[in-house]
């Protein structure tokens, strides 16, 4: 009689579809992240009987109480508006511009930004108001 030795396979367990699931959260969770508009900036915005809802993709500058300028959340100086508006909107003149301003800030300011994106060329710009995106 002849004895027949079976080989034994290694025992473990097949981590492949952890892997997988990883990978899909992973992906789930980068691109959730980049439609979360965080609004680091404290305004205090008016009001208007006659707003409307801002587009999603606009390109949002703000201007806080004490007349700091911000474009996507980031601080910029006034006098350099015009050459980052160029550029953001080089491939679409069309692009929606949304001026988020604190009530307190003087008109000046907010004619000079406005002003500064109509010289980049942008057409479509607007104010925001009270009942429009953060």
């Amino acid at each position: 009689m002849k004895i027949r030795q079976r080989k034994l396979e290694a025992q473990g367990i097949d981590i492949s579809p952890l892997i997988d699931m990883v990978f899909i959260l992973l992906i789930f969770f980068m691109v959730s992240t980049t439609f979360v508009k965080d609004n680091k900036i404290d305004i205090d915005r008016p009001g208007a009987s006659t707003s409307e809802m801002a587009a999603d993709k606009a390109i949002r500058i703000g201007i806080d109480k004490q007349g700091k300028v911000y474009i996507d959340n980031e601080e910029v100086r006034p006098w350099v508006i015009q050459s980052i508006i160029r550029e953001k909107i080089s491939s679409d003149k069309d692009t929606p511009i949304l001026v988020v301003t604190d009530k307190s800030v003087h008109s000046g300011l907010l004619i000079e930004v406005i002003d500064s994106c109509r010289l980049a060329g942008a057409t479509d710009i607007g104010v925001a108001t009270e009942g429009e995106g953060s």
